[in-house]
């Protein structure tokens, strides 16, 4: 499967305790061609991968198992937010579990990055962390993009008074408290905007990491940084 989903940090190494506690939450909709070889990365760090397929009309799902992760499918497309919702709830029934991770299916997503999240809520008195593209240089984002985004975090600030610097990554780490209280109504994407309100409201405890966003080819081909951009500019002002 594809080399590019795949990075030093994804070597398989002995699992710590911490990540034997961690469910990655993977909503799944029409990922075929790459959800294998993410599934099969997350899993060399994370062996607890809760795939929510929702409503594809490809083989996603019978991919995704093949890697070894859980599939839990939406009989039709509900959307992200409810994705996750599904996904975290289920991972929720595990009474080991203590940390939960949202995680892209489209290989965006550094796993090694996610550890890193998941030992600093383990390690610190944090309730959420979110990851930041904007922390490091990682990340080469559009000017579009990043206009857009910036747009997002000043929008977030006036009305959560959380001082992101990323509102609209998909790359969060969870403990149990705030995995359980955070409310998720919204299905598509204002779902994103709304977890962080959710923060605020809840009064959880919280921080931002730097992550590196891969946009690959195979993610450049579908849109999704264009069609992801006016997706925000409606969550933020449509909504």
């Amino acid at each position: 499967m594809e080399q590019q989903f795949r990075n030093e940090s994804t070597r398989r190494r002995p699992i710590s305790a911490v990540e034997s506690m961690t469910w990655l939450v993977i909503p799944l909709f029409n990922e075929a061609p790459v959800i294998r070889g993410v599934v099969e990365g997350a899993r060399s760090v994370f062996p607890k991968v809760v795939c929510v397929d929702d409503g594809s009309s490809d083989a996603s799902a019978a991919e995704a198992r093949a890697a070894g992760a859980v599939v839990v499918q939406h009989p039709i497309n509900l959307g992200q937010g409810a994705s996750l919702r599904t996904g975290l709830d289920w991972a929720l029934g595990d009474p080991e579990a203590e940390f939960f991770v949202t995680f892209d299916a489209d290989g965006q997503h550094d796993v090694g990055d996610a550890r890193k999240m998941v030992e600093l809520l383990a390690s610190q008195p944090l309730d959420v962390v979110i990851g930041s593209r904007f922390l490091d240089a990682r990340t080469k984002v559009s000017p579009i993009k990043k206009a857009v985004l910036k747009t997002a975090v000043a929008f977030q600030r006036r009305s959560t008074g959380l001082h992101l610097t990323d509102a609209h990554n998909g790359l969060r780490a969870f403990n149990r408290r705030a995995a359980s209280s955070i409310a998720i109504t919204q299905n598509r994407m204002a779902h994103a905007s709304e977890i962080v309100s959710e923060i605020s409201r809840n009064q959880l405890r919280w921080a931002e990491a730097p992550v590196h966003v891969v946009y690959t080819a195979y993610s450049r081909a579908k849109g999704q940084s264009v069609w992801n951009s006016v997706n925000i500019l409606s969550d933020l002002f449509v909504k």
